[in-house]
């Protein structure tokens, strides 16, 4: 018998065997320096010291890799993870293809500490056109973007770079692996974010990077130990914790965007509604052949920041925020950050609330 739900394979996901007695998940391992063998030393058992190794955080870490479908370590940040990736994989005189449109922190993180490393800094839109992949080391893909959501064809992109010689990494912040699994698709390394969707409480900081190359994650691994970049063990056990819920969290947001797109695309005080989940949006032809899910972030421009305060401070139940995939609803003008988005252009993150209470809500904020 198959027991591969999505529901089932989340709850499931990186849980030791039960022992009669012990809990579900048990409970995090506080520990800097561990007891080691006073004659085999740190070869004598798993934990020797806390920054490369913690029980806590390769369960979770398990966990990931299952729903990834890849070799998995964890990180303090999704910032720390990609940019574990990108200097790992990176040297000078290398050249990396980045998205125009993807993560402005990445991209800044690009044009400095990269360019200033010597590494030839490329872009491309996600949606395409893309240049050709000759010359070109990493391939780092975004998709859906964030914030513009457009969507490429990573089996596509992939085949393309691997020909050419290049390897490729896949942003999958806004997917998570319920959404699409990169590395089934022909991606070398994905990198998340998993303080958004993935645990979706808005209460921790986390990133990850997944492979299934054994040469890169052994050389990851050894990223990570020299340069202590991980999430602490009580953050590792709220974030394993928190996936349990995420096959419901995701339908549930991506039922209210859903409901809520076609809403915000008749209003007249709304323009350029983007959500991959509708026929007539752009990214929908790719989208809803790769993805098993589109994810709960619609864009939409308001016009001016004026009128994104305005329609905020009407809203009882649209939270003013940044980052996303949480279960409160919440709204971001990317301008404010310095992202290149017009000045009213907001990305809105639906939570879990009920989706009739939440029409009803930004319905009333924008006629307001």
């Amino acid at each position: 018998m198959s027991l591969d739900g999505d529901g089932t394979r989340v709850v499931h996901a990186g849980l030791p065997d039960p022992v009669p007695g012990e809990p579900f998940l048990p409970g995090p391992v506080f520990a800097a320096p561990y007891h080691l063998d006073p004659v085999a030393g740190p070869a004598a058992a798993a934990d020797g010291y806390g920054r490369p190794d913690n029980r806590t955080r390769r369960a979770l870490e398990t966990a990931i890799g299952e729903l990834e479908g890849g070799d998995t370590l964890a990180f303090a940040s999704g910032q720390a993870a990609i940019t574990a990736a990108l200097l790992t994989v990176l040297r000078p005189g290398d050249a990396v293809l980045l998205p125009s449109d993807g993560y402005f922190a990445v991209r800044a993180f690009a044009a400095a500490t990269l360019a200033e490393l010597g590494v030839d800094v490329r872009t491309a839109p996600t949606a395409g056109p893309y240049p050709s992949f000759e010359g070109i080391r990493l391939v780092l893909l975004e998709t859906p973007a964030n914030p513009g959501l457009d969507v490429c064809d990573v089996r596509a992109v992939a085949e393309a770079a691997h020909a050419a010689g290049a390897l490729v990494a896949v942003d999958n912040t806004a997917a998570t692996p319920l959404g699409q699994r990169p590395l089934e698709l022909g991606a070398d390394l994905v990198v998340a974010s998993g303080t958004k969707a993935l645990t979706g409480h808005s209460d921790l900081l986390l990133g990850y990077v997944s492979t299934r190359d054994g040469s890169l994650l052994s050389r990851l691994t050894t990223w990570r130990a020299q340069t202590g970049g991980v999430p602490g063990a009580f953050d590792c056990w709220l974030a394993h914790r928190s996936l349990g819920t995420l096959d419901l969290r995701l339908a549930r947001q991506t039922g209210n965007a859903a409901a809520l797109a076609p809403v915000l695309a008749a209003h007249p005080a709304v323009t350029g509604v983007r959500w991959p989940g509708l026929p007539d949006d752009p990214a929908y032809p790719v989208a809803s052949a790769q993805m098993r899910r589109i994810p709960g972030l619609i864009g939409f421009d308001l016009g001016s920041a004026e009128r994104v305060a305005a329609f905020l401070r009407r809203s009882r139940l649209v939270f003013a925020a940044t980052s996303f995939g949480g279960l409160h609803t919440t709204a971001d003008r990317r301008a404010q950050w310095g992202d290149d988005t017009t000045a009213g252009f907001v990305r809105l993150s639906c939570g879990i609330e009920d989706p009739d209470d939440l029409i009803a809500d930004i319905t009333a904020a924008l006629d307001g």
